[in-house]
């Protein structure tokens, strides 16, 4: 267990001995300003002292790209490329190393194009070097390296050679063309190494192999070691991927990493004997089956097989885009627009089914079904290009579906697909029959036209109607209000008076019919003394509410004398004619009693002396728990009754320091807060 964490400081040493063994190389092969490159010419690369690595000229294609390769081998292993992206150059092209410090190629038409940029913060280079680590640097006056393709990958990394957080590789399309591929490893910052399709969106999704070393502990860095341990380096002793070794200790071996084409990470093992004899051995893989790479087989294709025999497929209903190419992947092999044309898009098709295949699209629509249903339901959706069933989920997908493979697991899936069955006859129907369904449509259109207009007719003659009818008795009410003969006028309609009106008619309010508790009723006669009315006079029967609003704003109390119904009183008047602001309180708690008992606050003509003072009788029946009498045979809501019986003991309560405030009053009213057992108010008649 002490040993692990001792592995990451002997690579770290190694590593900056090597580093330390790139400087100090040796000058033999140093490239000096003004050097070239030609594939015409007699010198196409610049090797490495031990001539194990070039950096120059390599054909691709019909023409020729630049990069760095393994030279004693029968094919070259391509392991950098320079502007992989463009495309190739004629055997005309030149490569120089400038005077004044550029590597520039010549194309054969004379355009100059930058390889690298090595004028980067005004340091030119004065010369460069192809080492034998398999870097390519360029050196400045000072001897120091200002520019490397260690830290520039293709799709490859050497032993020595590192990937920092944010970098990638990015596979070749092919082994004889290296320029940028399908597929990418990306080191991220977070300490996880994941491969993804190129252009994906970088989710999990799309993610199709990781080292699951996303946290804190690792540094973000991938490496390979000259002695072919590849691993990404943490605090706790890091990860390790590959610790490949060889037992043939006579020559030279080479490790390198590689993104390959088919989008797998692989471990290499290059050997290099003293006769010139050479060896490759594939140390370590991250992936052993390809279809298990997303997007290892076009769009609207599978992956089938296992390892590195898997083949594309074409699924139901569909054909390859390139019989030659079958990874481009395939197209639909009928007609979209027939469905949308159709009036039943079901009998165009057949459905086919596949068993246990998978993709990593999203379903546009998932619907709890059975089986059998499942396929039919995308017989009708033009936007339906297959559907999944698994888990008694029917799962609709549009098209194109992505990453798909055959599944070799227990949990069974059955997709289906829309096949045509030629049968367009119902695409070309005589044009005869056409124009009848047609004429049929104008028919029901033309009479569903006449009803309505005749509704519209009907609605507009009931409208103007009754338009007519308001403005004719509109001109007669104001007609008889207007006239002068007022016997005519109150036949029809209801007549306002003034007050001074009603005191010609009453005479002054002269003979009284009745009293009632807002007022006396008077008798009176109008229409030149044919018509006699009753006429009631309101008065104030509470004339002492809202002493409160005569304070001043800086006072709390004010003294005035009272006139008017002494029973609304707070009893403080008796005392002393000081009011506050609990002087409302008072009398709001006398007019509530009164309206929940229906009667005054003193009655003389009661049964029992007891009831004469309504707060106190009010109090006994609340103490007693005989609430129902202050109501006698009304059906009434017994909580709603104790509520409003409460506030107003609480408001009556003799001394105003208890009465409750009206914001208080209100929500002890409405229930907000509870109401505690008022005590009896004491009250007692006084005889002015």
């Amino acid at each position: 267990m002490a040993s692990v964490p001792v592995l990451p400081l002997l690579l770290v040493f190694l590593l900056s001995v090597h580093a330390n063994a790139q400087r100090n190389q040796s000058n033999s092969n140093i490239i000096l300003l003004g050097s070239s490159l030609s594939p015409n010419a007699n010198r196409t690369s610049w090797l490495s002292p031990s001539g194990l690595f070039a950096f120059g000229f390599y054909p691709q294609d019909d023409g020729f790209a630049i990069g760095i390769w393994l030279v004693n081998q029968t094919e070259k292993t391509i392991i950098w490329t320079a502007n992989r992206d463009d495309p190739p150059v004629s055997s005309n092209a030149t490569l120089n190393l400038t005077i004044d410090g550029k590597l520039l190629l010549i194309t054969e038409q004379g355009r100059e194009l930058s390889i690298i940029d090595v004028n980067r913060d005004d340091r030119p280079a004065t010369s460069a070097a192809m080492l034998d680590a398999g870097n390519f640097v360029l050196y400045n006056h000072s001897n120091v390296i200002i520019w490397d393709s260690f830290d520039f990958p293709t799709d490859t990394i050497i032993g020595g050679q590192n990937i920092s957080g944010g970098m990638n590789l990015v596979s070749s399309v092919s082994i004889s063309d290296h320029s940028s591929g399908s597929y990418s490893l990306k080191m991220q910052s977070d300490g996880n190494l994941v491969a993804y399709p190129v252009n994906s969106s970088d989710d999990s999704n799309d993610a199709y192999w990781s080292s699951d070393t996303y946290n804190e502990g690792y540094y973000g860095r991938l490496t390979l070691t000259r002695l072919g341990v590849l691993f990404l380096p943490g605090r706790l002793g890091g990860r390790i991927l590959a610790n490949s070794s060889y037992p043939d200790k006579n020559g030279t071996t080479i490790y390198r990493a590689t993104l390959d084409a088919d989008g797998i990470f692989r471990l290499y093992l290059h050997h290099f004997k003293s006769d010139n004899s050479s060896s490759m051995l594939m140390k370590w893989s991250a992936l052993h089956n390809q279809c298990n790479v997303s997007g290892f087989c076009g769009l609207n294709s599978y992956c089938s097989g296992m390892g590195s025999k898997a083949d594309c497929n074409c699924y139901p209903g569909f054909d390859f885009i390139n019989t030659s190419n079958k990874f481009l992947g395939c197209h639909q092999s009928y007609n979209e627009d027939d469905c949308i044309r159709s009036e039943d898009p079901s009998m165009l098709y057949n459905i086919t089914s596949l068993q246990n295949v998978w993709w990593s699209d999203h379903p546009y629509s998932v619907i709890p079904m059975e089986e059998e249903g499942c396929g039919k339901s995308c017989l009708e959706d033009c936007n339906c290009g297959a559907v999944l069933y698994t888990g008694a989920k029917c799962s609709k997908y549009k098209l194109p579906l992505r990453y798909g493979r055959i599944k070799n697991e227990n949990k069974s899936t059955m997709a289906f697909f829309r096949e045509s069955n030629g049968n367009t006859e119902i695409l070309d129907r005589p044009r005869q029959v056409h124009e009848v369904l047609i004429e049929r449509k104008r028919s029901l259109i033309l009479i569903l036209s006449i009803i309505l207009g005749l509704v519209l007719c009907l609605c507009f003659v009931l409208a103007t109607s009754t338009i007519l009818v308001y403005r004719h008795k509109f001109d007669r009410y104001r007609k008889l209000s207007e006239n002068v003969n007022l016997g005519l006028a109150e036949e029809f309609t209801l007549q306002s008076f003034s007050y001074n009106e009603l005191e010609i008619a009453t005479d002054g309010f002269k003979e009284e019919l009745g009293r009632g508790s807002f007022g006396a009723v008077y008798k009176g006669t109008i229409s030149k003394g044919d018509k006699i009315i009753s006429v009631k006079r309101l008065e104030n029967a509470i004339s002492d509410f809202g002493f409160a609003k005569i304070l001043m704003s800086n006072q709390s109390r004010a003294t005035m004398g009272a006139e008017g119904a002494s029973a609304y009183l707070a009893p403080e008047w008796q005392k002393n004619p000081l009011i506050s602001l609990q002087t409302d309180i008072y009398s709001f708690g006398i007019v509530l009693l009164e309206i929940v008992c229906c009667r005054r606050s003193i009655e003389v003509n009661v049964s029992t002396a007891d009831e004469i003072i309504l707060s106190n009788w009010v109090y006994n029946c609340f103490a007693a728990g005989e609430l129902a009498k202050l109501v006698k045979d009304e059906n009434v809501d017994t909580m709603t009754l104790e509520r409003m019986v409460k506030v107003g003991l609480w408001c009556v309560q003799e001394d105003p320091a208890l009465r409750p405030s009206m914001k208080n009053v209100i929500l002890m009213l409405e229930g907000t807060i509870e109401i505690p057992v008022p005590p009896s108010p004491v009250h007692s008649i006084v005889v002015h």
